[in-house]
């Protein structure tokens, strides 16, 4: 990761069309061609939630989906978390959890969070303090389980 990459966190409405087509361009990239898991991306959840991009010389390197309360449950969530192919290994999933935690607090205030994680990275979930709730069940054909991070308040 270099020191030029570009956080940004936008709302549905504020995304630009080739922001819009860089995302959905690499969460198909990832979760349907390199998963080899046919699903239908575009689930009516865009439309409200948050986006986050980590830019690095032009290159959409890391994305996460931040959904509000109530929308996939009751807590907020981050959801999508990708790293694309050709950025991977240099932190950028690290640093793009770490962002989207900050940008759930700045949306949302001080919050438990849920997600639902692949099985694969639940180690990696867990180094953000999310923790197993529940037994693995497929989503998509792919194992996932699912995860909650209850925030403490900074003082």
């Amino acid at each position: 990761m270099s020191k030029t990459t570009i956080w940004q966190c936008k709302p549905f409405a504020e995304l630009t069309t080739i922001e819009l087509y860089e995302v959905l361009k690499l969460r198909t990239e990832v979760f349907i061609i390199e998963q080899n898991c046919f699903y239908q991306d575009c689930d009516g959840k865009d439309e409200t939630s948050w986006h986050l991009m980590g830019i690095d010389n032009g290159i959409l390197c890391a994305y996460a989906r931040l959904l509000p309360p109530g929308l996939s449950y009751e807590t907020p969530s981050i959801g999508r978390v990708v790293t694309s192919p050709q950025c991977r290994g240099k932190g950028y999933g690290k640093q793009l959890m770490e962002v989207a935690v900050q940008n759930i607090r700045q949306l949302f205030g001080e919050t438990d969070l849920t997600i639902s994680a692949q099985v694969y990275l639940e180690k990696f979930y867990a180094s953000f303090d999310f923790t197993s709730t529940g037994a693995i069940y497929l989503e998509d054909n792919i194992e996932h389980i699912k995860m909650k991070r209850s925030i403490i308040p900074t003082l």
